[in-house]
């Protein structure tokens, strides 16, 4: 979606496409904290399916709807204060002009966005993938069909150029929530797991998914944060530099979507082993999904290098732009690998329990080393913007080296 929205603002020139890549990014860099609190439902739907369990599946869902509903109104409103204080990030004049509104405009999709996540993290975990792609499949085609409306007002709709983009996304998780929403109940319809608990807070459950979801919650804040960081350092720049730097980001976001997906998959494998308490079965779904997600990267990052211009004309037909992004596309080939890696390992450990790993290595490898190496390097040593994307490389190549290496050790006892 977020390439779609990229190239369909593209053709309004270099400040719409930096005002919806920060618009975005720093939405995301707030919500993905509820996000990453309800994937410790991939650990106890996992189990709980993996042990035959069918209503336990059902109760945890419910305590995760619970819990969506009870992030939403906080992020809203921390999100809104991000979106008032964008006045103060010296940004570019012309993309904070555009940003603005249009994070406003994305902020309402908070809601819809936690429930599709409650909703997805159940049926993945319980073997139901199939309708998880069927509804972002769907929800793409709706989303590119709202742009093309709304930003060029086609068919006699106003043309609201950046803005449309923004009711585009908006419209769009609206719909997946709902399309998963219906899915969940058209199942239940032929699943003998009995009727529905209600819909009522349990401490103790919630507590789990606390426990579990915190330091998912924190690891994805923080590795998505260091993103964000680096965007807004970015958009101190010309905005040419802010252009190539959000196309390339949006394009290693597209090809990372595919080992998150592997790294799902893991999570649900070896949670479905544990529950089993199948040892064997939890090393093979793990070394599986590593070696899934690091082959895809390896082709990927050999795809960034042989055609750097193709890709980019996706987006723009900038001179400029492109000369730019060519640059960082190599800088990107190179931590596609390890991005891949740390994305599946964190799927492994977490279909393990393990969600506080994760957390710490991010912090290390990002944090504390990634982004000041990169602010260093762009401001300091005036490499610019490859600068902060060759900090992110160390960063991204240090996390995924080290979760794997900690998967390994985790498991190559008998006893795990």
């Amino acid at each position: 979606m977020g390439l779609v929205d990229l190239a369909m603002v593209g053709r309004l020139g270099p400040a719409a496409i930096g005002a919806v890549g920060i618009g975005s990014v720093l939405f995301l860099a707030v919500v993905v904290f509820g996000i990453g609190m309800l994937l410790g439902l991939d650990t106890v739907v996992a189990r709980a399916y993996g042990r035959g369990r069918l209503g336990e599946c059902r109760r945890w869902l419910v305590q995760g709807t619970c819990l969506a509903l009870a992030l939403s109104l906080p992020l809203t409103l921390v999100a809104g204060a991000v979106a008032a204080s964008l006045d103060r990030w010296g940004l570019e004049p012309a993309v904070e002009r555009l940003a603005v509104p249009y994070f406003s405009i994305v902020l309402l999709s908070v809601l819809p966005l936690l429930l599709y996540t409650a909703f997805r993290r159940y049926l993945q975990a319980s073997g139901l993938a199939t309708q998880v792609t069927a509804a972002l499949i769907t929800a793409n085609a709706i989303n590119a069909a709202a742009n093309w409306l709304l930003v060029f007002g086609n068919l006699g709709l106003p043309a609201l150029g950046v803005d449309g983009a923004g009711w585009a996304t908006c419209v769009s998780r609206v719909y997946l929530a709902s399309f998963l929403a219906v899915a969940i109940l058209l199942h239940a319809r032929r699943s003998p797991a009995g009727p529905w608990p209600r819909l009522r807070p349990e401490r103790r459950r919630l507590r789990r998914l606390v426990a579990l979801g915190l330091p998912a919650a924190a690891q994805v804040t923080l590795e998505f944060g260091v993103f964000a960081a680096v965007t807004a350092l970015a958009g101190r720049l010309e905005a040419v530099t802010l252009a190539a730097h959000q196309i390339v980001l949006n394009v290693a976001s597209v090809t990372f979507m595919v080992p998150q997906g592997v790294g799902a998959a893991g999570a649900v494998r070896v949670g479905h082993a544990a529950g089993r308490r199948d040892p064997s079965g939890v090393r093979r779904a793990g070394w599986a999904a590593l070696a899934l997600g690091g082959g895809f990267m390896s082709a990927a990052a050999v795809f960034f290098v042989a055609t750097p211009h193709p890709i980019l004309r996706l987006y723009t037909s900038d001179p400029a732009v492109m000369r730019v992004g060519v640059t960082l596309l190599l800088v990107a080939a190179f931590f596609q690998l390890f991005d891949g890696l740390q994305a599946v390992a964190t799927g492994a450990l977490r279909g393990l329990g393990d969600t506080r790993t994760p957390m710490v290595s991010n912090l290390a490898g990002h944090w504390i080393v990634g982004l000041p190496v990169g602010y260093v390097l762009c401001f300091g040593a005036g490499w610019g913007i490859v600068g902060l994307w060759v900090g992110l490389s160390i960063g991204l190549t240090f996390v995924g080296a080290a979760l794997v290496l900690i998967w390994w050790r985790r498991t190559r006892s008998p006893s795990h």
